[in-house]
């Protein structure tokens, strides 16, 4: 059920009117309902593996009670490294069993051994990577003493499973998320058409600008030796345009639908194209995962504290992990240790955080200085993005090559749809500079006089009805 099919567009006000006039007289009535509807809404993407979700979730719940009854430090571990390891059993069997065994394979035959191995045709399961995750944090913080286990099944469901993050997050917090779910909620009408104006520009993201980049981005990707280096390069920045709108449209879809329920989610995204450096680049594109692995590997591990050789070993290891959670795939580590290397610099001169205000603030435009900035770490981000999107590293590498060739320089044919697409995305980027300085774009739209908003959002509808592209699976669902 994507959020931008017809089908959602019915299970969304159904649930709605059910939640607030229906099962509003209970919290537990309310929650069951989330729970349910969340439920059915994974099992229109696959019922076959709603097992693997209720099993993690009672595992979780399960160990997450025993940890806090544990009498010694002893069972906490045990009943910690439990869950850990059976999480991560079940997202390596099913993510990652086929990666290993064939890179072992490749590994061996480059020594002269030649071996068939033995692969498992499986389905990813949407969404494991994520509320395996969520899992994984709440045992966590129980076992550090952050939180209590909770008691309450139900609650603690809805924690894992709420169907605005389920498939791609963000990636919640039990800190976070768990009070929300366990206090009575009452219906906030500026909550609640706040939430509409996000999905409405979550939709616009990803309908209008995602979608049509996409078909720019495949034709080119798709055929990269019938292109000239300037039109690689533009497929690349095509690319690049198409999953930020792809994945911070799904979370402005997923935030805004949250915030019909009476529930904030955490912010996933905050204008990331907009960076100065690299370092603050991470800060802004997918918060939730980026700010998961700081507290939950970087910190354990050392984080910054150490001499040189921690720091270096602790930024690669976060940045490679963080690779590899997004694929089984060599061009998902090239692409987290590129990163690495991109932030490198600012980390061993301690100027990682010297861009952490908004740019160009109380300013219509940036400086010259800030342009510069902005504009090199857009070009680094592009460039790493080509593994990202690459089916392997020697697709990734001769597209480099065709990009750094002679006809880099030579003006790229561009049709007329291309055209249209540029356009509208320099009008989503000023939308997006403009708002810059608010949770996201249309936040603060509310202080313009009442014709033009409606204007505006009537002018939004408009185009997605007249520019909507060619539907495409959100990108994130495949990890």
């Amino acid at each position: 059920m994507l959020f931008n099919s017809l089908s959602f567009a019915i299970f969304l006000p159904i649930i709605f009117f059910l939640y607030w006039f229906v099962f509003n007289k209970k919290l537990i009535s309310q929650n069951f309902l989330l729970l349910i509807s969340s439920y059915f809404f994974y099992a229109c993407w696959s019922w076959h593996f709603m097992f693997l979700l209720l099993f993690s979730t009672l595992l979780d719940f399960y160990t997450g009670r025993k940890i806090e009854a544990a009498e010694n430090i002893a069972q906490r571990k045990f009943w910690l490294w439990l869950s850990i390891v059976i999480n991560l059993g079940f997202l390596g069997i099913f993510k990652y069993y086929n990666f290993f065994i064939e890179s072992f394979a490749d590994g061996l035959s480059l020594l002269g051994i030649k071996i068939n191995p033995w692969t498992l045709q499986l389905v990813l399961p949407i969404g494991i990577s994520f509320y395996t995750f969520h899992g994984l944090s709440y045992v966590i913080d129980i076992y550090k003493n952050r939180i209590k286990a909770e008691k309450n099944f139900v609650e603690y469901g809805v924690f894992v499973s709420f169907f605005p993050l389920l498939v791609a997050g963000p990636i919640e917090r039990a800190t976070h998320l768990l009070p929300q779910i366990q206090r009575r909620r009452t219906f906030d009408y500026s909550q609640a058409i706040d939430g509409m104006r996000q999905i409405l520009w979550g939709l616009f993201k990803k309908l209008v600008i995602a979608d049509n980049c996409a078909m720019l981005a495949n034709n080119i990707f798709d055929h990269p030796s019938a292109h000239t280096g300037s039109e690689l390069l533009l497929g690349a920045i095509f690319f690049a345009i198409q999953i930020y709108g792809d994945f911070s449209g799904y979370s402005d879809i997923a935030l805004g639908t949250a915030r019909l329920f009476g529930i904030e989610l955490l912010k996933n995204f905050a204008y990331p194209y907009f960076s100065r450096d690299i370092a603050e680049f991470w800060r802004r594109w997918h918060i939730s995962l980026s700010s998961w692995f700081r507290d939950y590997l970087y910190i354990p591990l050392g984080g910054s504290k150490g001499g040189t050789w921690m720091k270096v070993r602790n930024t690669f290891i976060i940045f490679l992990v963080s690779g590899f959670w997004h694929g089984a795939n060599w061009t998902f580590i090239i692409w987290g240790g590129l990163n690495a290397l991109y932030i490198m610099p600012s980390i061993l001169r301690g100027t990682n955080r010297n861009n952490l205000g908004i740019v160009a603030e109380n300013r219509v435009l940036p400086s010259a200085k800030e342009f510069l900035q902005i504009l090199t770490t857009f070009a680094l981000t592009v460039l790493a993005w080509i593994f990202f999107r690459s089916i392997n590293v020697g697709e990734a590498l001769f597209y480099l090559s065709g990009i750094f060739s002679k006809t880099l320089f030579m003006r790229p044919e561009i049709s007329g749809t291309a055209n249209i697409i540029l356009i509208l995305t320099g009008f989503f980027f000023i939308v997006e500079w403009i708002g810059r300085h608010n949770n996201f774009a249309l936040s603060n739209i509310s202080k313009l006089p009442l014709p033009l908003r409606w204007t505006f959002y009537f002018g939004l509808i408009l185009l997605m009805f007249i520019y909507q592209g060619q539907a495409q699976t959100f990108i994130y669902f495949q990890f």
